[in-house]
């Protein structure tokens, strides 16, 4: 647990090199599609899937609601722009969600499956 301000800065600047990216689609089908060519081009680690999600959004000036599928994506910061490349090339949507979120932390027998399951640029 952090108690103060200089530990906090200290565990932060020890981040991993790992990042989690999000995305979402219109069907469980094409997130299993856009999980494996992730995976299969050596993007990402490991893609979970989280179907029939609902999101509420605003689109060209109207309040959307559809039900959607989560892409969690485990990757390193270095792969993020070809992974995003790729996402947006495959997606069905005009404008496909990819939001980069940093891995403080892990457990270091996970970390090395991930490492060893990603390409290398």
């Amino acid at each position: 647990m952090v108690t103060s301000l200089a530990e906090f800065a200290r565990h932060s600047l020890q981040m991993t090199d790992k990042i989690v990216i999000l995305s979402t689609c219109a069907s469980e089908e094409e997130g299993e599609r856009l999980a494996r060519l992730l995976v299969e081009q050596r993007l990402a680690a490991c893609v979970s899937l989280v179907p029939r999600m609902r999101s509420v959004y605003r689109w060209k000036g109207a309040i959307e609601t559809a039900e959607e599928c989560l892409l969690i994506v485990k990757t390193s910061r270095e792969l993020f722009e070809p992974l995003r490349r790729v996402l947006e090339e495959a997606h069905s949507y005009e404008l496909p969600e990819a939001l980069a979120l940093p891995v403080l932390a892990g457990s270091p027998s996970y970390l090395n499956w991930l490492e060893g399951s990603l390409r290398t640029e």
